[in-house]
Protein backbone atom coordinates (compact mmCIF):
# COMPACT_ATOMS: atom_id res chain seq x y z
CA UNK A 1 0.00 0.00 0.00
CA UNK A 2 3.00 2.30 0.43
CA UNK A 3 1.59 4.02 3.53
CA UNK A 4 3.53 6.28 5.88
CA UNK A 5 2.51 7.43 9.37
CA UNK A 6 1.73 11.16 9.46
CA UNK A 7 1.71 13.69 12.26
CA UNK A 8 -1.44 15.71 12.87
CA UNK A 9 0.21 18.82 11.39
CA UNK A 10 1.03 16.85 8.23
CA UNK A 11 -2.53 15.74 7.65
CA UNK A 12 -4.27 18.44 5.56
CA UNK A 13 -2.92 21.27 3.41
CA UNK A 14 -2.77 24.27 5.77
CA UNK A 15 -3.71 27.06 3.33
CA UNK A 16 -6.36 25.83 0.88
CA UNK A 17 -7.64 27.97 -1.98
CA UNK A 18 -11.22 28.20 -0.77
CA UNK A 19 -12.39 30.13 -3.83
CA UNK A 20 -11.12 27.33 -6.05
CA UNK A 21 -12.90 24.77 -3.88
CA UNK A 22 -16.19 26.67 -4.03
CA UNK A 23 -15.88 27.02 -7.80
CA UNK A 24 -15.03 23.34 -8.19
CA UNK A 25 -18.12 22.14 -6.36
CA UNK A 26 -20.36 24.73 -8.03
CA UNK A 27 -19.22 23.57 -11.47
CA UNK A 28 -19.58 19.88 -10.65
CA UNK A 29 -22.33 19.39 -8.04
CA UNK A 30 -22.56 15.69 -8.88
CA UNK A 31 -19.27 15.35 -7.02
CA UNK A 32 -21.25 15.30 -3.78
CA UNK A 33 -22.93 11.93 -3.26
CA UNK A 34 -24.34 10.97 0.13
CA UNK A 35 -26.16 7.99 1.61
CA UNK A 36 -28.33 8.33 4.75
CA UNK A 37 -25.58 6.51 6.67
CA UNK A 38 -23.15 9.36 6.17
CA UNK A 39 -24.86 11.95 8.36
CA UNK A 40 -23.48 10.89 11.75
CA UNK A 41 -19.84 10.44 10.64
CA UNK A 42 -20.08 13.53 8.44
CA UNK A 43 -21.27 15.57 11.40
CA UNK A 44 -18.48 14.12 13.53
CA UNK A 45 -15.90 15.03 10.88
CA UNK A 46 -17.14 18.62 10.60
CA UNK A 47 -17.08 19.04 14.36
CA UNK A 48 -13.56 17.60 14.53
CA UNK A 49 -12.45 20.19 11.95
CA UNK A 50 -14.18 23.00 13.80
CA UNK A 51 -16.76 23.87 11.16
CA UNK A 52 -20.54 23.73 10.88
CA UNK A 53 -22.16 21.16 8.65
CA UNK A 54 -21.21 17.68 7.56
CA UNK A 55 -19.09 15.94 4.90
CA UNK A 56 -19.78 18.38 2.05
CA UNK A 57 -18.96 21.41 4.18
CA UNK A 58 -15.77 19.75 5.43
CA UNK A 59 -14.52 19.20 1.89
CA UNK A 60 -15.55 22.70 0.83
CA UNK A 61 -13.41 24.17 3.62
CA UNK A 62 -10.23 22.23 2.74
CA UNK A 63 -8.00 21.51 -0.24
CA UNK A 64 -8.71 17.81 -0.05
CA UNK A 65 -11.66 15.93 -1.49
CA UNK A 66 -13.15 13.68 1.18
CA UNK A 67 -14.83 10.28 1.26
CA UNK A 68 -16.27 8.34 4.18
CA UNK A 69 -16.30 4.57 4.43
CA UNK A 70 -18.10 2.40 6.97
CA UNK A 71 -18.55 -1.29 7.72
CA UNK A 72 -21.97 -2.37 8.96
CA UNK A 73 -22.73 -5.43 11.03
CA UNK A 74 -23.71 -7.35 7.90
CA UNK A 75 -20.75 -6.18 5.79
CA UNK A 76 -17.52 -8.05 5.19
CA UNK A 77 -15.84 -4.99 3.68
CA UNK A 78 -15.90 -1.24 4.16
CA UNK A 79 -18.28 0.56 1.80
CA UNK A 80 -18.30 4.09 0.39
CA UNK A 81 -21.12 5.86 2.23
CA UNK A 82 -20.39 9.42 1.15
CA UNK A 83 -18.16 11.42 -1.20
CA UNK A 84 -17.47 15.14 -1.59
CA UNK A 85 -15.20 15.31 -4.63
CA UNK A 86 -14.54 18.48 -6.63
CA UNK A 87 -11.43 17.28 -8.46
CA UNK A 88 -11.77 13.59 -9.40
CA UNK A 89 -9.07 11.59 -11.14
CA UNK A 90 -11.30 10.14 -13.86
CA UNK A 91 -14.09 8.69 -11.70
CA UNK A 92 -17.69 9.54 -10.88
CA UNK A 93 -18.79 9.28 -7.22
CA UNK A 94 -22.37 8.43 -8.23
CA UNK A 95 -21.08 5.23 -9.85
CA UNK A 96 -19.13 4.23 -6.73
CA UNK A 97 -21.52 5.18 -3.91
CA UNK A 98 -22.41 2.21 -1.73
CA UNK A 99 -19.83 -0.12 -3.24
CA UNK A 100 -17.49 -2.22 -1.06
CA UNK A 101 -13.74 -1.70 -1.29
CA UNK A 102 -13.00 -4.53 -3.70
CA UNK A 103 -15.67 -3.37 -6.13
CA UNK A 104 -14.43 0.22 -5.80
CA UNK A 105 -10.95 -0.86 -6.85
CA UNK A 106 -11.99 -3.46 -9.44
CA UNK A 107 -10.67 -1.44 -12.42
CA UNK A 108 -7.15 -1.39 -10.95
CA UNK A 109 -5.06 -4.19 -12.39
CA UNK A 110 -3.66 -6.53 -9.75
CA UNK A 111 -5.68 -5.09 -6.86
CA UNK A 112 -7.60 -8.26 -6.03
CA UNK A 113 -4.53 -10.52 -6.07
CA UNK A 114 -1.89 -8.18 -4.70
CA UNK A 115 -3.56 -5.65 -2.41
CA UNK A 116 -7.15 -6.51 -1.45
CA UNK A 117 -6.39 -8.70 1.58
CA UNK A 118 -3.83 -6.27 2.97
CA UNK A 119 -6.14 -3.28 2.48
CA UNK A 120 -9.03 -5.06 4.21
CA UNK A 121 -6.78 -5.95 7.15
CA UNK A 122 -5.43 -2.40 7.40
CA UNK A 123 -8.94 -0.92 7.43
CA UNK A 124 -10.10 -3.34 10.12
CA UNK A 125 -7.14 -2.61 12.41
CA UNK A 126 -6.79 1.16 11.91
CA UNK A 127 -6.98 2.88 15.31
CA UNK A 128 -8.45 6.32 16.05
CA UNK A 129 -5.76 8.97 16.25
CA UNK A 130 -3.44 7.31 13.75
CA UNK A 131 -3.10 8.99 10.34
CA UNK A 132 -1.54 7.32 7.32
CA UNK A 133 -0.73 8.75 3.91
CA UNK A 134 0.52 7.81 0.48
CA UNK A 135 0.85 9.39 -2.96
CA UNK A 136 0.13 8.01 -6.41
CA UNK A 137 0.68 9.40 -9.87
CA UNK A 138 -0.97 9.61 -13.27
CA UNK A 139 -0.08 11.22 -16.56
CA UNK A 140 -2.94 13.22 -18.07
CA UNK A 141 -3.48 15.29 -21.19
CA UNK A 142 -4.94 18.16 -19.16
CA UNK A 143 -3.67 20.38 -16.39
CA UNK A 144 -7.15 20.89 -14.95
CA UNK A 145 -7.68 19.61 -11.43
CA UNK A 146 -10.95 17.95 -12.44
CA UNK A 147 -9.89 15.18 -14.80
CA UNK A 148 -12.66 13.26 -16.53
CA UNK A 149 -11.05 11.64 -19.54
CA UNK A 150 -13.03 11.90 -22.76
CA UNK A 151 -12.47 9.44 -25.60
CA UNK A 152 -9.94 6.65 -25.90
CA UNK A 153 -6.28 7.25 -24.94
CA UNK A 154 -5.11 7.45 -28.54
CA UNK A 155 -7.47 10.37 -29.06
CA UNK A 156 -6.65 12.05 -25.74
CA UNK A 157 -2.90 12.01 -26.39
CA UNK A 158 -2.95 12.36 -30.18
CA UNK A 159 -1.38 15.83 -30.04
CA UNK A 160 1.54 14.79 -27.84
CA UNK A 161 5.04 14.48 -29.31
CA UNK A 162 8.51 14.23 -27.82
CA UNK A 163 9.01 17.88 -28.79
CA UNK A 164 5.92 19.26 -27.04
CA UNK A 165 5.50 16.71 -24.21
CA UNK A 166 6.78 19.17 -21.63
CA UNK A 167 3.76 21.38 -22.21
CA UNK A 168 1.12 18.83 -23.27
CA UNK A 169 1.62 16.11 -20.66
CA UNK A 170 0.73 16.75 -17.02
CA UNK A 171 1.84 14.77 -13.99
CA UNK A 172 -1.04 14.38 -11.57
CA UNK A 173 -0.58 13.20 -8.00
CA UNK A 174 -3.15 12.29 -5.38
CA UNK A 175 -1.92 12.75 -1.82
CA UNK A 176 -4.20 10.35 0.01
CA UNK A 177 -4.71 9.99 3.76
CA UNK A 178 -6.70 7.61 5.96
CA UNK A 179 -7.86 8.01 9.55
CA UNK A 180 -10.62 6.55 11.69
CA UNK A 181 -13.19 8.83 13.32
CA UNK A 182 -13.23 7.97 17.04
CA UNK A 183 -16.97 8.19 17.76
CA UNK A 184 -18.67 6.62 14.73
CA UNK A 185 -15.75 4.41 13.68
CA UNK A 186 -16.09 5.48 10.04
CA UNK A 187 -12.89 5.88 8.05
CA UNK A 188 -12.12 9.18 6.34
CA UNK A 189 -10.25 9.00 3.04
CA UNK A 190 -8.89 12.33 1.82
CA UNK A 191 -7.54 13.05 -1.66
CA UNK A 192 -5.39 16.12 -2.27
CA UNK A 193 -4.84 16.85 -5.96
CA UNK A 194 -1.61 18.36 -7.32
CA UNK A 195 -0.94 18.86 -11.05
CA UNK A 196 2.16 20.10 -12.86
CA UNK A 197 3.28 20.09 -16.51
CA UNK A 198 5.98 17.58 -17.34
CA UNK A 199 8.42 20.46 -17.91
CA UNK A 200 8.17 21.44 -14.22
CA UNK A 201 9.84 18.21 -13.07
CA UNK A 202 13.54 18.16 -12.33
CA UNK A 203 15.84 15.74 -14.12
CA UNK A 204 15.86 13.19 -11.32
CA UNK A 205 12.08 13.01 -11.17
CA UNK A 206 11.87 12.83 -14.96
CA UNK A 207 14.12 9.76 -14.89
CA UNK A 208 11.98 8.20 -12.16
CA UNK A 209 8.80 8.89 -14.12
CA UNK A 210 10.17 7.46 -17.36
CA UNK A 211 11.22 4.30 -15.52
CA UNK A 212 7.84 4.03 -13.80
CA UNK A 213 5.96 4.35 -17.10
CA UNK A 214 8.02 1.51 -18.53
CA UNK A 215 7.45 -0.73 -15.51
CA UNK A 216 3.66 -0.37 -15.18
CA UNK A 217 1.76 -3.62 -14.87
CA UNK A 218 0.61 -4.30 -18.42
CA UNK A 219 -3.11 -4.07 -17.78
CA UNK A 220 -2.74 -1.08 -15.46
CA UNK A 221 -0.67 0.69 -18.09
CA UNK A 222 -3.45 0.09 -20.58
CA UNK A 223 -6.03 1.48 -18.14
CA UNK A 224 -3.96 4.61 -17.65
CA UNK A 225 -3.45 5.05 -21.41
CA UNK A 226 0.32 4.63 -21.14
CA UNK A 227 0.84 3.12 -24.62
CA UNK A 228 -0.55 6.34 -26.13
CA UNK A 229 1.98 8.66 -24.47
CA UNK A 230 4.88 6.51 -23.22
CA UNK A 231 7.17 6.88 -26.25
CA UNK A 232 6.81 10.66 -26.34
CA UNK A 233 7.35 10.96 -22.59
CA UNK A 234 10.43 8.72 -22.57
CA UNK A 235 11.95 10.52 -25.58
CA UNK A 236 11.30 13.87 -23.93
CA UNK A 237 12.95 12.72 -20.71
CA UNK A 238 15.96 11.40 -22.64
CA UNK A 239 16.36 14.72 -24.44
CA UNK A 240 16.06 16.72 -21.20
CA UNK A 241 18.64 14.56 -19.48
CA UNK A 242 21.14 14.40 -22.32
Amino acid sequence: MGLNRLREDEWLQPEPDLAARAKGFAQWPEGIQLTPEVKAPGDELAAMLGISGSLAEAALAHHEDMCLLAKGSQDDQYRLIGAAVAWPSDWHPAEKLGLPLRALHAPIAGYEKQLATGVDRFMDTLKPGAIYGRCNWFVAATGKKRWLAAGDPQTQFAHVTAQNAGETLFVRSERQTLRRLPQTGAILFTIGIYVEPLSALNKSNLCNLAAAVQSLVHDEGERRGAPAYAAALIDYCTQRNS
